[in-house]
């Protein structure tokens, strides 16, 4: 079952009906609830999602375009097969692309505390990140790890939206999905292990240490990649 997060993804009633049902497919998707290779139409999924039949249509399209979904004419519409395939090269990206943000958030960090006084969307993002951490330690006290592949998304967001980087933060989101679903085939291997490793990251982007916030970064995406592809070796390539 998909953790119960309290509706912070798609549940808001001001979410066009468009991007909520297409987050909670997506959602479905990452957490095996619509397996790979299910068969999808647009009518199962308005009644099982409560909604018309266009803004499933549209999500659809929207998925497929991300590599949730597949479709072919005549055919219907079908789960993809979890991007173990790509999964190095997604790990690749995010190595170059992580490593970037967290020393830019730590270059960030020490400009603002140079200043005497950090800003308030800078305080607002860094108590975000408190919080997501929190609730991933508390997750794996109670050894709830099927909370952790969204908390994971959500710190490295975090990161990125602390850089101050549009751009770097928008690279990520692009990828954000995919690299969630990986995280979530894997997380009862080493998603403590992975989790813990955050907190030693936001230190690093605390103290304004940009070099070493850049090499714990890509240390710890370069272990989950490693970790990933020695337990999926077989599915890859």
């Amino acid at each position: 079952m998909p953790p119960d997060t309290g509706g912070q993804r798609g549940a808001d009633e001001d979410t066009p009906p468009k991007q909520r049902v297409q987050d909670e497919i997506r959602r479905d998707i990452i957490f095996g609830t619509l397996p790979p290779g299910t068969r999808v139409t647009e009518t199962a999924l308005a009644t099982k999602y409560g909604i018309s039949r266009v803004p499933v249509r549209e999500a659809l399209r929207a998925l497929e375009a991300e590599g949730f979904v597949e479709s072919k004419p005549y055919a219907g519409s079908t789960v993809s097969k979890i991007p173990v395939d790509d999964a190095e090269d997604l790990f690749f990206v995010r190595e170059a692309l992580e490593s970037a943000t967290a020393r830019r958030a730590a270059r960030r960090a020490a400009a603002q505390f140079d200043l005497g006084a950090p800003s308030a969307d800078w305080w607002q993002a860094r108590k975000a990140l408190a919080g997501i951490l929190d609730e991933g330690d508390r997750a794996v006290a109670q050894n709830r790890l099927e909370l952790l592949p969204e908390l994971n998304i959500r710190f490295h967001l975090g990161v990125a939206e602390l850089s101050g980087s549009a751009s770097l933060t928008a690279l990520l989101r692009q990828i954000a999905g995919k690299i969630e679903w990986l995280y979530a085939t894997d997380v009862d291997t080493r998603g403590k292990e992975s989790w813990g490793e955050h907190r030693t990251i936001l230190a690093a982007i605390d103290a304004g240490n940009f070099a070493e916030a850049e090499r714990l970064m890509a240390h710890h995406v370069h272990q989950s990649k490693e970790g990933y592809l020695d337990r999926f070796a077989s599915e890859v390539g």
